[in-house]
Formats: C-alpha cells, structure tokens, sequence
C-alpha cells in the first residue's frame, strides 16, 4: 500500500478528472438549452438590423417599441398560414392559434415549440413577461395570462414583428 501523501494526491487528480469529464455533458446541454446560440442572426450590428428592416420594425424588433394598436394589417388577417419573424423568418405561430383578443395587436393563444424565449420586464413600473423571437433575438411582444383555452395565455405581438406566410 503507497504511503498516505501518495493516496492522497492520485485522489486529487481522478476526482479532478472525474469532475472535467462531467462537463462535457453539461456543455453539451447549453446547445439543449438555447439551440439557437450560433445563430449567424445573433451576430448581425444594429446598423446591419437597421438596414435590414422598415423603421418601425427596427424600432420594435431590436429596441423593445411597442406599435400604436389596431394599425397592423395582420390584425384583420383570417386565411390559413403560419406568422414569422419579421427579422429571421423563424416560424412563431400557426394561423389557427389566432385569436380576436380586442387590443388591437395580433393575439396567438400559444406559439410553435422553442420559437420564443421569455423574460421579466419591468419598463413601465410592474413585472410582465416578454417574449422574443428565439433565433434572433427579436422583440415580438408581451403574454399574459387573459387569453382564450387551452392555454388561457395571450400572446400579443407586435403586428410589424411579423410576416405572414399564406398555405
């Protein structure tokens, strides 16, 4: 049997090991977490964003604005088809998840898996949730928990956030 201050040490160095090998998994999981951290869309300047799309838009998409209400045509927009992101045409929502929420802004009662990503916002003095497009990064709107079954979420987006894709 090696000495104790022989022990001690190999142990050191395995658990070391052991505790390195242990990360590779968990790197692997942050693609998991966010599948969309390479995405080219996330490496785009604010003057290539502002280039890119109409002046509303921008100020939507990559500044957080919010659109004066019952100005988007998609309000009125009825045929079947799927809603993008206006900034990297990533699918957000299916036509049937429409709903007429009365707020003026083009209202969805959930949205295609892993396509936004939440977080707290506090701009105007209280908590609410935003929701952003998960490949770009893209302002779309807030959700609140008003809306319609199954889900009894709405959320309302930024009509100018959108493209609408007939079919």
């Amino acid at each position: 049997m090696p000495p104790l201050e022989m022990t001690l040490p190999r142990r050191r160095v395995l658990l070391g090991a052991a505790s390195l090998a242990g990360c590779a998994p968990a790197a692997a999981s942050l693609a998991a977490v966010d599948p969309y951290a390479a995405s080219p869309w996330r490496n785009l300047t604010d003057a290539d964003w502002k280039g890119r799309l109409p002046a509303e838009s921008y100020r939507v998409l990559r500044h957080a604005d919010t659109e004066t209400p019952f100005t988007s045509p998609l309000n009125n927009e009825h045929r079947t088809g799927i809603f993008t992101c206006l900034g990297c045409a990533l699918p957000l929502f299916k036509s049937q998840w429409k709903f007429d929420s009365g707020t003026g802004w083009p209202s969805f009662y959930t949205a295609s898996a892993g396509s936004v990503a939440r977080k707290r916002d506090f701009e105007i003095g209280f908590p609410r949730t935003e929701y952003h497009c998960a490949r770009c990064l893209s302002h779309q709107g807030h959700i609140f928990e008003d809306g319609p079954k199954p889900t009894g979420l709405r959320y309302c987006n930024n009509g100018v956030a959108l493209k609408f894709a007939p079919g």
